[in-house]
């Protein structure tokens, strides 16, 4: 199958809507390639993140107890009204009109609740998405053949690497004397951007380090935490937000980033 092929096919995957043949034939293409897995993952993340998110928002009590009391008097005027003759009229009755006017207030109010809650929802998502970025791309380089683009311990090689290949120039130490030797780099792609990764080794654990220029607009967004059982650590250096994600403990996670960060 072509991948644009699948690449188009992934939402009707994701909802359940494709029949077993194709859809045993979208599970075998991700195995092998790593565009249409991450964006499946994508897919699966943002709507994770929108079921998470909580869009509603209570209206006050106030406004309930003088809808009731409008109702109530509008009722009232109604009895009234059918207790007389009734005037032929080719107007609009009065409590059709209220109820057209009850009906477009309810959706104004709907609209402007949704229009304030929705950035807040729209920055919480994008810190969850992002940081599931960050542990999926981790997870993904320990599968044979995704970890390096260019592996050497000599951070003169792998620095001079990422020369051409993106629009700033990540910071490279070889920790090798304080227990995190260097052991390459690769591209990676995170947030809508590419970002350098540098791989570091601590005893048999491996640990990414995903750098790219910091920004106001994530600046508040970005934090450490712990997910699908690896630990993230976030700073920021010289304009550079490095993010380090890895199995190691907290600890000595944090204990690296420190280092790194000098």
């Amino acid at each position: 199958m072509v991948c644009d092929d699948n690449s188009r096919l992934l939402h009707g995957y994701l909802d359940g809507e494709l029949d077993l043949v194709r859809s045993l034939e979208i599970e075998e293409h991700i195995k092998t390639c790593p565009d249409c897995a991450q964006q499946l993952w994508s897919q699966q993340t943002l709507r994770k993140a929108f079921r998470s998110s909580n869009l509603y928002e209570r209206a006050p009590s106030s406004l309930a107890i003088r809808i009731r009391a409008n109702l109530s008097q509008e009722v009232e005027r109604e009895a009234d009204a059918s207790s007389q003759p009734k005037p032929i009229s080719i107007l609009t009755p009065r409590g059709k009109v209220w109820n057209w006017l009850a009906v477009a207030a309810t959706i104004l109010l709907a609209a402007l609740l949704t229009w304030r809650a929705f950035p807040l929802v729209e920055r919480r998502g994008t810190s969850d998405l992002v940081a599931q970025e960050l542990v999926a791309s981790h997870i993904r380089s320990l599968q044979p053949g995704h970890l390096f683009d260019v592996q050497s311990t000599d951070q003169h090689t792998v620095k001079p690497w990422f020369n051409g290949k993106l629009d700033f120039s990540p910071p490279v130490r070889d920790l090798t004397e304080e227990g995190f030797p260097l052991i390459g780099g690769r591209l990676d792609y995170i947030d809508h951007q590419p970002v350098a990764a540098l791989v570091y080794q601590r005893r048999q654990h491996l640990i990414n380090v995903f750098i790219w220029p910091a920004d106001k607009r994530s600046a508040s967004n970005l934090h450490s935490e712990s997910s699908q059982g690896y630990n993230m650590v976030i700073g920021e250096h010289d304009g550079m937000y490095l993010c380090a994600v890895s199995d190691l403990s907290p600890g000595e996670l944090q204990h690296f980033a420190q280092l790194i960060e000098k």
